[in-house]
């Protein structure tokens, strides 16, 4: 019990924990949007293109300042975004495909960046190939602030848009034909997902961060039949598996925290969809 006692008030273990609490409970959130509208890649795309911006941000500041780094992600992983959901209104281009192109257009220019920057002089030790794939332990108290600020700011906006952003992702047209401002709404979903996608970046990294986002949503969505139930579950969802990853990473040195914090989301959503018996009472 001492040694529980003394691993759980480890001030790091605090930090990490509370991080991780906060980032998974508002990613499986706004993950249920992104799921019920079909755009589970949306999450994927920024996350990815979020990687030049990290880049550029670098060499604009000139040292690894989480400031420079963080808005140029942000910059990068929202103007992706943007340009997919404006692609997939295009006529002869499924949203899917639109998607799929910021993806991968945006994860190659930002790979291209870092390998120019990491074979420049001093670049190797920028360290910036801990946003691929995260550096938990690397989180600080004050990123629980802007974590803080991301989950009341993103709070904030379901409460205030709850209605406008129901109806446009049940029935867009009827919402069109309601007078709601549905590419308005669009846009600031997609805001406040890709700020939650950039604060996560440090923690979980670009190549998983994607997985935070929907897995805990899919799980959510198999025990819930409202939106309500789905956006809560998710959120609760997503901060119980990242706190349980974080928590076997640090009684387990070696192992890294994103990549776990996935790996328990992911179980979860495997186990929902197991005993999930929507199907069934359906037929």
């Amino acid at each position: 019990m001492p040694d529980l006692l003394a691993f759980l008030g480890d001030p790091t273990v605090l930090i990490v924990g509370a991080g991780a609490v906060l980032l998974g409970g508002v990613a499986g959130g706004l993950g249920a949007f992104a799921v019920l509208r079909r755009q589970s890649l949306l999450g994927d795309a920024m996350a990815h293109a979020a990687l030049p911006g990290v880049v550029v941000g670098y060499l604009v500041s000139g040292e690894r300042s989480a400031g420079p780094i963080l808005a140029g992600a942000l910059v990068s992983g929202l103007a992706a975004g943007l340009a997919a959901l404006h692609l997939s209104r295009l006529p002869r281009i499924k949203s899917d495909a639109a998607l799929g192109v910021s993806l991968s257009l945006g994860f190659a220019l930002g790979v291209v960046l870092l390998t120019r920057v990491q074979g420049s002089a001093g670049g190797h030790q920028a360290g910036l190939e801990a946003y691929l794939f995260g550096q938990a332990a690397a989180t600080l108290r004050g990123d629980l602030l802007w974590l803080a600020g991301a989950v009341v700011l993103c709070t904030a906006t379901m409460v205030v848009a709850w209605r406008p952003a129901k109806l446009t992702t049940f029935d867009r047209e009827y919402a069109a034909a309601s007078q709601v401002r549905v590419r308005l709404v669009d846009a600031l979903l997609t805001g406040v997902l890709a700020l939650t996608i950039v604060l996560g970046l440090r923690m979980v990294g670009v190549v998983l961060m994607a997985a935070l986002v929907v897995a805990p949503a899919v799980a959510a969505r198999q025990w819930s039949s409202s939106l309500l139930g789905m956006v809560l579950g998710g959120a609760a969802i997503g901060a119980g598996s990242a706190l349980s990853g974080a928590l076997i990473s640090a009684s387990a040195p070696g192992l890294a925290t994103g990549p776990l914090i996935v790996v328990v989301a992911s179980a979860v959503a495997g186990v929902a969809l197991l005993t999930s018996r929507r199907e069934s009472q359906r037929a």
